[in-house]
């Protein structure tokens, strides 16, 4: 049997990397209702790219972004980030640290303080924007906070890319370790209008509330790149021992 050369094995070999990459971030539609993202180690590269279902290039005037997230991090760390060609944080939560949340909206930004949040349990985060006004507002586990708003009023206008587990510095890239998401997110749903207090209670409560026309965690297209694991929510319940 002959043996393969050392250029063509080099080749052999940077194919198979390729292929392992395209597998990795092939993309998948599901409904993900009962289920989870899992990203279980800092980096700075896991991460889950989800599709908007409206048109590639979008003219956003409103948002609201509802998700739950489950994390024993006390540190800063971003918890949902939507970029565009434009401005690298057109849409962004994070959390500067516990109980504090910032909003970003292209080059501005609003922090809400004394928002009651905790470690290693479920939290439902609710944010919304409206360009009208340029008010925005924060919702956490079923408390509101103080209305804010941005100088910012209208709209912005581009083909969006929508990541969870990292914090776009850069369209599509740019990822600090630092701010990297650790632990569990689930039911992200993303609207380009603004939900009534009720409809953001009811999801709060996980009551019937209408699901997201930009993203639908009902039926998400998305992209999993790097070490981020799809797996039930029920591995998170609490069981009484008798």
């Amino acid at each position: 049997m002959g043996s393969i050369d050392h250029p063509q094995l080099q080749r052999m070999k940077r194919l198979v990397v390729l292929l392992s990459l395209f597998l990795l971030a092939a993309t998948e539609k599901q409904d993900l209702l009962g289920k989870m993202f899992t990203f279980p180690v800092e980096s700075n590269r896991h991460h889950v790219s989800l599709s908007p279902q409206l048109e590639k290039e979008t003219n956003f005037t409103c948002i609201t972004v509802c998700l739950r997230a489950f994390s024993d991090l006390s540190r800063r760390q971003i918890l949902f980030s939507l970029a565009l060609p434009t401005s690298d944080n057109a849409f962004v939560i994070y959390k500067p640290k516990r109980e504090v949340y910032r909003l970003h909206l292209g080059e501005s930004f609003v922090d809400f303080w004394g928002m009651q949040d905790e470690l290693n349990v479920w939290n439902s985060v609710c944010a919304t924007w409206d360009g009208k006004t340029g008010l925005s507002q924060l919702w956490v586990n079923g408390n509101p906070s103080t209305r804010k708003g941005f100088s910012r009023l209208g709209s912005f206008f581009g083909t969006p890319k929508i990541i969870l587990g990292q914090d776009q510095d850069s369209y599509g890239g740019g990822f600090d370790i630092n701010q990297s998401f650790v632990g569990m997110l689930t039911d992200v749903h993303m609207w380009n209008s603004v939900l009534s207090p009720s409809e953001i209670s009811q999801y709060m409560h996980d009551y019937w509330y209408p699901p997201g026309n930009v993203l639908n965690w009902d039926s998400l297209e998305f992209s999993k790149i790097g070490y981020v694991i799809t797996e039930s929510v029920k591995t998170t319940q609490k069981f009484n021992i008798v």
